[in-house]
C-alpha cells in the first residue's frame, strides 16, 4: 500500500481539477448545453488551467525556479500560484460567466479565493496543501451539482470522499505535509465552496 499511495499525490494533483470539476459539469444533466458547446467550454478551461500551466511550469523549472511538480517548498509556489489566479480571472470575466454557466464559474470562484488565501498565507511562511484544497473544493462542488439537479450520486460521491483520504494519505507517505497543512488545505478548498454554494443552489 505504501508503494501505491504516492500515486494518488500524481494522479489527483491539483492542475487537473479544474479540467475534472468541468467534466462532472458538462456530463452532469445540463440539457441547455449541446455537445459542441461543451466540448468548446472543456477546452477553454484545459487550454487555461492545464496546458498553459505547464508551460510556465517547464520555464520555470528550465530557469531553475521549481524543481518538481509537487513545489515541495513554499517559496517556490507564489509563481505558479499567482499565475493560476490571474489565468482563474481571466476564465471567470471572459468566458465561463455566470450568466452563462453559473454553477461552473462559482466553482472556480472558490478555486480561485482558496489559492489566493494560499498566497497570501505562503507570505507567513504557511504552506498548505494544494491537492487538499483541490480535492475537498471538487467534493463540494460534486455535491452542490448533485443537490442542485436532484441527481442521486451516492457512490461519486462516497468515492470523492475516500479518495480525499487517499490523497491526504499519500502526502503524508511522501512526507509533503504535516497533518496541520493538510486540514488547512481541506479547509481552504472546502469553505468557499461552501460559502458560494447558497448562491446557485
Amino acid at each position: 500500500m505504501k508503494k501505491i499511495l504516492p500515486f494518488f499525490s500524481y494522479i489527483f494533483h491539483p492542475i487537473f481539477i479544474p479540467a475534472v470539476a468541468t467534466l462532472f459539469y458538462l456530463f452532469y444533466e445540463v440539457p441547455e448545453l449541446v455537445n459542441q458547446e461543451k466540448l468548446f467550454v472543456f477546452f477553454q478551461v484545459v487550454i487555461v488551467t492545464l496546458v498553459i500551466p505547464i508551460l510556465a511550469f517547464l520555464l520555470l523549472r528550465a530557469t531553475g525556479n521549481v524543481d518538481s511538480v509537487m513545489l515541495s517548498k513554499a517559496s517556490q509556489r507564489k509563481i505558479p500560484l499567482l499565475l493560476h489566479c490571474f489565468l482563474l480571472i481571466l476564465l471567470v470575466r471572459t468566458s465561463i460567466t455566470i450568466d452563462r454557466y453559473p454553477e461552473l464559474h462559482f466553482f472556480l470562484l472558490g478555486g480561485l479565493l482558496s489559492s489566493l488565501t494560499a498566497l497570501l498565507l505562503l507570505f507567513g511562511n504557511i504552506k498548505a496543501s494544494l491537492h487538499m484544497i483541490g480535492m475537498s473544493s471538487l467534493t463540494v462542488f460534486v455535491i452542490g451539482l448533485s443537490m442542485h439537479l436532484q441527481i442521486q450520486s451516492v457512490f461519486t460521491i462516497g468515492a470523492l470522499i475516500l479518495l480525499n483520504g487517499f490523497v491526504a494519505s499519500s502526502r503524508l507517505e511522501m512526507k509533503a505535509h504535516t497533518n496541520q497543512e493538510l486540514i488547512l488545505g481541506f479547509m481552504l478548498g472546502a469553505i468557499p465552496q461552501l460559502l458560494l454554494l447558497v448562491l446557485w443552489l
